[in-house]
């Protein structure tokens, strides 16, 4: 299996991502404009939700339940 390094770089990068207001706000609610955004456009375009991919292992939209 390819074992992924995470650096210094996504742990911050994902750090702005878990203190973003639309990406909160999506995690939070499940469900709405904001969820739907990130769900669809910014999960694909946005470095910062991709590195929350990647430290934590789940998308930027989804539950921390």
């Amino acid at each position: 299996m390819n074992a992924q390094v995470i650096t210094d770089q996504d742990r911050e990068m994902a750090q702005k991502c878990a203190e973003c207001a639309i990406c909160s706000r999506a995690r939070r609610k499940g469900r709405g404009l904001a969820f739907w955004f990130v769900k669809y456009v910014e999960g694909g375009m946005c470095p910062y939700c991709q590195a929350y991919e990647r430290v934590y292992g789940r998308k930027a939209h989804e539950s921390v339940r």
